[in-house]
């Protein structure tokens, strides 16, 4: 006769998959807390990647969910934080592994970077017997990736940018074109594969990724974070995962297929005329650069019309530098600033996605 775990591992007729991660079986209908081991510390210190996994009894997709890639990226971890304290939030179908800290090392240090000065997204897949960041790389991709079948990488600009919130993704997949839109931001970014990336390694072995960008560097940012909770909520519902239905978005989602950065024509003191979202034309000037004595060296110009979906926060500026990203769109501009507004007064107005504690 068959025991109890083996009866509860048969779902609809057919067996669910195990799930070992770091040597701990997470049995259908549970809730745990992991910490993944990676390396030591030279302070005989050991470090080590927390994991959320919450799965349910019925078969289903099983999807990853990453933060802080990079150390200092700290939106995604708030985003995931306030999906586990979600006392509402409720798991009907597969399994969700939430990973706040991908980078712990970078996170313990305010750091982009690993303590080998290696950007961990350039190192996937890494190698376990590679650099520290080849480990890290190697423990995330055979742990967790290695699962799912579905992910959503949480990203937000680098130092002193601000990205608006926006999901890059190879949209020519159809599947992942939809589940894109479920997302729901007005702005999707059909990006090209980086080399050593999570998303192309991940992609490489069957996982499709969104990467969602938004806010800036060691900043939290309230817009950000409660877009990056529904967003994570929409692509659940979506894949069935969750009971509630798919709900129609206030804001059609726009997909740019090109974006590029207009960069500093001088070095001095940048005052910027545009923000994040903005519709621009050809022309438009978006910065002036002076400098400390008043004196206005030149103008930052748009060199074509778009929407803003990046930009440079501090003043201070080298020529060449880049100030900001637009992104260019086949559809008309006006009515994607337009969604950008409706998002930003849709999410800051509602209560739906703010948790305290």
């Amino acid at each position: 006769m068959p025991s109890r775990i083996e009866l509860e591992l048969v779902v609809k007729g057919r067996p669910v998959d195990k799930l070992v991660i770091g040597g701990q079986e997470i049995a259908p209908g549970t809730t745990c807390q992991i910490e993944l081991p990676v390396v030591r510390l030279y302070t005989d210190t050991d470090i080590s990647m927390p994991i959320h996994v919450i799965r349910s009894r019925k078969d289903g997709p099983t999807m990853f969910v990453s933060a802080a890639v990079h150390g200092d990226e700290l939106n995604g971890i708030e985003i995931i934080r306030r999906l586990i304290r979600m006392k509402s939030f409720k798991l009907s179908r597969g399994t969700l592994i939430l990973v706040p800290m991908v980078n712990v090392y970078g996170v313990l240090s305010q750091s982009r970077y690993m303590p080998d000065r290696r950007d961990l997204n350039r190192c996937f897949p890494g190698s376990s017997k590679g650099s520290l960041a080849g480990i890290v790389a190697h423990k995330l991709m055979t742990e967790i990736v290695k699962h799912c079948q579905y992910g959503i990488d949480l990203h937000t600009g680098a130092i002193h940018r601000s990205n608006l919130p926006q999901i890059r993704a190879n949209l020519k997949d159809a599947e992942t074109l939809e589940l894109a839109e479920a997302f729901g931001v007005p702005v999707l970014l059909n990006a090209n594969l980086r080399d050593g990336s999570l998303r192309q390694s991940a992609l490489e072995q069957g996982t499709k990724i969104l990467l969602y960008e938004a806010g800036q560097a060691l900043r939290y940012d309230e817009l950000s974070i409660r877009a990056g909770v529904r967003g994570i909520q929409r692509v659940l519902a979506k894949l069935g995962m969750t009971r509630s239905k798919p709900q129609k978005s206030k804001y059609t989602p726009y997909v740019a297929n090109t974006s590029s950065w207009v960069r500093a024509s001088h070095s001095g003191l940048s005052t910027s005329r545009r923000n994040l979202g903005d519709h621009v034309h050809k022309g438009d000037v978006l910065a002036q650069i002076g400098s400390p004595l008043g004196e206005t060296f030149g103008e930052v110009v748009a060199s074509k019309t778009g929407i803003i979906i990046g930009k440079q926060n501090i003043p201070l500026v080298q020529e060449g530098d880049a100030m900001f990203h637009i992104a260019y769109f086949s559809e008309e501009e006006g009515d994607i600033a337009d969604n950008i507004q409706s998002m930003s007064e849709t999410l800051l107005s509602s209560e739906t996605t703010q948790i305290n504690g």
